[in-house]
């Protein structure tokens, strides 16, 4: 079954009358059959997605489609779901075998037991709890309680399994294990799965999609290994790698990328400096909030010695702007992108994307702090040399050698250029 989404948004009113964007104009179409992971950090409104896929939220505007049926304010229980949650929610008096069979007593034409308890051991069979039947959840290990929840879930043999963090509540090995179970079940039934995460390896591990959210909004959909080796803005970047990409502060002058004033890639277009007095800061301000005139900003910024980003926020800020720094320093290096002025950027480089061979782009001088062996490879742990930047290089062991100096020079053979809005730029 195909599940799409068109515009949809879920607003949630705070205590205080204030208005939070869980889901902000999401647009996405998850193929049949398929199994996708909703990815991203805590409070990125993934969990806030599968509910409303589920019914269990009602959309503040925005479709949801299910093949070629308008679901969106359609009950859960008619929606032809399978729904595990992160606790379970399995019920302790029952038996595993009733347990599962619960969904089925409100099936309509009514079933005969005998066909209930078959679908109940057919089901059990195939996540490998057939054995466990008579047992009380209170007698199951966690990974055993988990799989009697989706065994449950696919009882009623749903077009559509919604799985929110299913492995959160196991430990390391039982969540290795039961993630290679979930894809193989997936595999066996070809039930359209959407699985909700924050573990990127989790996602990365089992999904045929996934989904990359920050704050509502999905910032990259595609195949696990793409998002990886392609994302397409910095926040992907940082957010997708174990150990984390390297992040590194250039400065973009007259086309050229530097790192700490050395020549780190050319053939951009840059020229000219940025006017901090830009009218367009204040147009960025007041399309979140902000409630003063322009006389008024201006009067507030010319009063401020050495402008920067974090003194003109701290204006606007003060006078409705709603938004965060973060959200702010984004919005004003878009514009500074738009204008291709000199700027600064982020330069992104893997840590397994170093190597001790001399290109003619990407050279970084490090620091070298300490020197882990991991398997076969080598960590060089350092900075960045004349900046307090810590990086991340990995290189196979046999250069282990030519890793003895307190100052090594590394060439980044695959790297990426940020603008600080986040856009990317290579």
């Amino acid at each position: 079954m195909e599940v799409r989404l068109e515009d949809l948004s879920k607003i949630f009113v705070g205590r205080k009358g204030e208005e939070v964007a869980a889901v902000d104009h999401m647009s996405f179409t998850i193929p049949d059959g398929k199994l996708v992971g909703l990815l991203g950090p805590s409070g990125c409104g993934k969990s806030t997605t599968l509910y409303m896929i589920a019914g269990l939220h009602k959309p503040t505007n925005g479709r949801i489609w299910f093949g070629d049926a308008d679901v969106t304010n359609v009950p859960p229980e008619n929606r032809g779901i399978g729904l595990v949650f992160h606790n379970y929610a399995l019920y302790p008096h029952m038996t595993v075998r009733q347990n599962i069979m619960f969904p089925l007593l409100n099936v309509r034409p009514k079933l005969e037991k005998a066909e209930m308890e078959n679908i109940a051991q057919e089901m059990a069979n195939l996540v490998d709890i057939g054995r466990l039947l008579d047992r009380k959840p209170k007698e199951l290990s966690g990974g055993q309680q988990q799989r009697v929840a989706i065994a449950r879930a696919l009882s009623k043999r749903p077009q559509v399994l919604l799985l929110d963090e299913p492995l959160s509540n196991l430990d390391a090995r039982l969540r290795l294990q039961t993630r290679e179970e979930i894809k193989r079940i997936q595999r066996e039934t070809g039930i359209t799965t959407i699985f909700v995460t924050h573990d990127q390896e989790e996602a990365m591990s089992i999904s045929d999609e996934i989904v990359v959210m920050r704050k509502g909004v999905v910032q990259q959909i595609d195949e696990p290994q793409k998002v990886y080796d392609e994302p397409k803005n910095l926040f992907v970047a940082k957010f997708l790698g174990s150990p984390a990409i390297n992040i590194l502060d250039g400065e973009m002058i007259d086309g050229k990328v530097y790192v700490n004033g050395e020549l780190f890639e050319k053939g951009f277009k840059s020229k000219g400096e940025f006017n901090f007095n830009d009218e367009g800061i204040f147009h960025i301000a007041v399309e979140q909030g902000y409630l003063g005139t322009l006389d008024q900003y201006n009067q507030a910024i010319q009063a401020i010695e050495g402008l920067d980003i974090k003194k003109i926020y701290g204006v606007v800020s003060a006078n409705g702007y709603k938004k965060d720094l973060e959200d702010f320093d984004e919005a004003v290096g878009a514009l500074r992108a738009a204008q291709k002025v000199n700027r600064p950027v982020k330069v992104a480089v893997r840590p397994e994307a170093f190597s001790l061979t001399k290109t003619e782009s990407g050279i970084i001088h490090i620091d070298v702090l300490f020197i882990e062996h991991i398997g076969r490879d080598i960590s060089v742990v350092g900075t960045v040399s004349g900046m307090k930047t810590k990086v991340r290089i990995i290189i196979p062991s046999e250069y282990r050698q030519e890793v003895k100096d307190s100052k090594i020079s590394f060439f980044a053979r695959r790297f990426f250029i940020f603008e600080t809005s986040g856009e990317r730029i290579k």
